[in-house]
């Protein structure tokens, strides 16, 4: 996750424009939306880009004219500040905003902020004083000296520092591909049809469509009514969740198999975007000099978005180079804890060798069980078995019902559930609090204020969890306004949204799967990481840390979900008011470790790519597939299917690109946390202000390895070649991986 310039906070001068929020300023009659008065109408979304624009034009050239380094650290923040508002805003509006009009205005704002941040990630005289705050870091504080230090970082991966001379229409080429293969991605997720429609499970139909076509007896028949007959089928969108679903819940293996494959080679079209990409790449590394590829360096929503898995690392290859760079997975990852692609390796492998044994024992056991229940004695496990089969033998091993389950996790409890974590840990209430008009996008969404008996208000949360027509179908945490510190008695308070889909046609008839209440968690762990934060500068607030450890609170919070412990406090029963059962809480976790392992070898497997992609240098679609083939081969026990090229919609690979590793760092750092500080007492407020003081309110303000020996002692990490790895020992031992 590169951050831009601009993705820091904002604070210096008391005069210019402010964007007025409702939690942060009194309620003005009609305030649009998230609080902001010119998002009355979709129009709105322009104003803020030509106030944003203008504010820091201004500050631009303040900074311009070199006045002390407290100060152009301060007044770099708030353009920060500035545009990041206008940008989180208009990608929550984006993804959830049923008005059509607001999503194209939020995109075209998004569109002209990238453009300008290329302007300011190419400004000479923001670099120079950044520099020259730099070198005067004895005037700064520890965090404005951090600050700098990494402002400095980010404009010099841009390439500021080097020479410029570089051909604009192929950068132009090379974001015209990445837009395309995005847009295929979402148009051509794939279908399979089927006939007769009997094949696919009822519980299932809603995800599909019918479709008909003449029956085999009218095709026999030439005159009657018979003639007319028609057979109904379905057709499957193999969207992701919605292939999940027919893997896990469909008996038929043809049908399994024919989702599968299909799922996992679409959109067929990208294959010849992705020979275009190639060769823009061949030909982007004949050019001499250094192409800016605005503004995929800088923006980090602009990279989520974008979903080709091969693009970036094949156009980057070049550019990494001239920067003096081995690969792009080097870029990527000198400034975190792992700090070197060698160090990642390591540690992948070293958790692969752990993982092997027991995954192996698990995948045996699957086809044992899979050839008791075919009667068959097949030799293989197909890639389209695992899914039906593991859910059967957790279901059967653990007696499992997973609609009894659902029915203790109505949407309501599960936000009781949340607060009660907040309180217990924390000594704060979430306090549901009343929308000003314009403020709320969907009458499902709910806000809420976190407030402390003692020092007040921390911040504000909107939740939008439901699922609706054309929102887009994530489980995310969004930022729309970093912490940061205004004066020495104003302090800007946090502001996000946590977004999740969750069915059912009213609140009280949401009822949540197991999974999903893991989910909502994992993003609550986001979340709170951005209202505890009370950093100085936007830059650092809440999840703005290195990418490596980005991800420790969400994975630290999942733990709540299984812990009977917690459960019990909110987990009712939607039509009893019973709390969960103890013994149903010990099956979930029974079924949760039956293949705990397996899950695990796949997540090291899927680091293992990101890391070879973006170390090597395919020279064609093919060699990208061939290295996601033996690289299956070498580490898991299943088998890749021919033609098929899943990788080229795991959009992590962007995301997170050579960072995928990170989510296996914070399964470590959590794994070690919760045992040391929460197995005896999950919610004890001893440990929780510890959490809160060690490690969440200083946000990317700290040393991360600081942070993590302080909450813990100093066998949370280890020293290897020059970075920073976890300690595998308390993850191995909770699963059971060591002899």
């Amino acid at each position: 996750m590169l951050r831009a310039l601009i993705r820091t906070p904002a604070a210096y001068f008391s005069y210019g424009r402010r964007f007025v929020h409702s939690s942060t300023a009194p309620l003005i009659k009609g305030t649009g939306l998230y609080g902001f008065d010119h998002l009355k109408t979709p129009k709105g979304f322009q104003r803020m880009v030509d106030d944003a624009i203008e504010r820091s034009n201004e500050l631009v050239n303040h900074i311009a004219g070199m006045p002390s380094a407290p100060e152009i650290v301060k007044a770099m923040d708030e353009i920060s500040d500035t545009v990041c508002t206008v940008i989180d805003s208009a990608e929550l509006c984006r993804h959830t905003h049923p008005d059509r009009e607001f999503v194209e205005e939020a995109s075209k704002a998004s569109l002209r902020l990238n453009e300008y941040l290329h302007y300011l990630n190419s400004n000479p005289s923001l670099y120079h004083a950044i520099i020259r705050a730099e070198k005067n870091h004895h005037m700064l504080t520890e965090e404005a000296a951090r600050a700098v230090h990494h402002l400095r970082i980010d404009l010099e991966k841009g390439g500021i520092h080097l020479s410029p001379g570089a051909d604009p229409s192929l950068t132009a080429r090379i974001s015209s591909s990445f837009c395309l293969f995005n847009e295929n991605i979402l148009s051509d997720p794939g279908h399979v049809d089927i006939f007769p429609a009997s094949r696919i499970p009822k519980k299932l139909h809603h995800l599909t469509k019918p479709i008909y076509r003449a029956s085999s007896l009218a095709s026999k028949r030439s005159t009657g009514l018979d003639s007319n007959l028609k057979e109904r089928g379905l057709r499957v969108m193999t969207e992701p969740n919605t292939l999940c679903s027919i893997l896990q819940l469909t008996s038929d293996a043809e049908v399994r198999r024919l989702a599968y494959i299909r799922g996992n080679s679409a959109p067929r079209a990208n294959l010849v975007v992705l020979d275009k990409l190639l060769s823009a790449r061949n030909e982007f590394s004949e050019k001499q000099g250094l192409v800016r590829l605005e503004p995929l360096l800088s923006d980090r929503y602009a990279r989520k978005t974008v979903t080709n898995t091969i693009s970036i690392i094949l156009l980057y290859d070049h550019y990494v180079q001239i920067m003096g760079y081995k690969s792009y997975a080097e870029f990527a990852l000198k400034e975190n804890m792992a700090s070197s692609p060698e160090v990642v390796l390591s540690f992948l492998r070293d958790m692969s060798e752990m993982v092997r044994p027991k995954a192996e024992e698990e995948f045996k056991k699957i086809l044992d069980f899979k050839r008791a229940e075919t009667g068959q004695s097949v030799k293989d496990l197909e890639p389209w078995d695992e899914p039906y089969f593991t859910r059967m033998m957790k279901s059967s091993a653990h007696n499992l019902d997973f609609s009894v389950v659902a029915s203790y996790f109505s949407l309501p409890q599960c936000i009781e559930g949340l607060k009660v974590l907040a309180g217990s840990l924390f000594g704060v209430k979430f306090r549901e609090i009343p929308l000003g008009p314009g403020e709320s996008w969907h009458p499902d969404v709910l806000k809420l204020s976190l407030h402390h008996p003692d020092e007040g208000d921390l911040g504000y949360l909107y939740l939008d969890l439901k699922s609706r027509k054309d929102k887009h179908p994530i489980c995310a945490h969004f930022a729309i306004k970093g912490g940061r510190k205004i004066s020495d008695t104003e302090y800007q308070l946090p502001i996000v949204a946590l977004v999740c889909n969750f069915s059912g046609s009213t609140s009280h008839s949401v009822h949540l799967q197991h999974s999903d209440v893991e989910t909502l968690f994992h993003e609550f762990g986001h979340a709170l990481h951005s209202l505890l934060s009370r950093t100085d500068y936007q830059h650092f607030s809440g999840t703005r840390v290195v990418l490596d450890f980005a991800e420790t609170p969400s994975n630290l919070f999942e733990y709540y979900a299984w812990d009977y412990r917690v459960l019990r406090t909110f987990a009712k029963h939607y039509s009893t008011g019973d709390p969960i059962p103890e013994n149903l809480v010990k099956s979930l976790q029974g079924a949760k470790n039956m293949f705990a392992a397996t899950e695990l070898q796949r997540q090291v497997f899927y680091a293992l790519i990101d890391q070879a992609l973006h170390a090597s240098q395919p020279s064609s679609v093919e060699d990208t597939i061939s290295i996601v083939a033996d690289l299956k081969r070498e580490h898991t026990s299943g088998k890749h299917v021919e033609g098929t090229h899943w990788h080229t919609r795991f959009s992590h690979l962007v995301t997170y690109g050579a960072g995928y590793y990170s989510y296996l760092y914070a399964k470590c750092f959590a794994a070690t946390i919760w045992k040391k500080m929460f197995h005896q007492d999950p919610l004890s407020l001893a440990a929780g202000n510890a959490l809160r003081s060690k490690f969440l309110q200083h946000g990317g303000a700290k040393d991360p390895t600081i942070i993590l020996n302080d909450l813990v002692g100093n066998r949370v990490v280890r020293n290897q070649s020059g970075g920073i790895i976890p300690d595998i020992t308390s993850l191995g031992e909770e699963m059971k991986l060591f002899d």
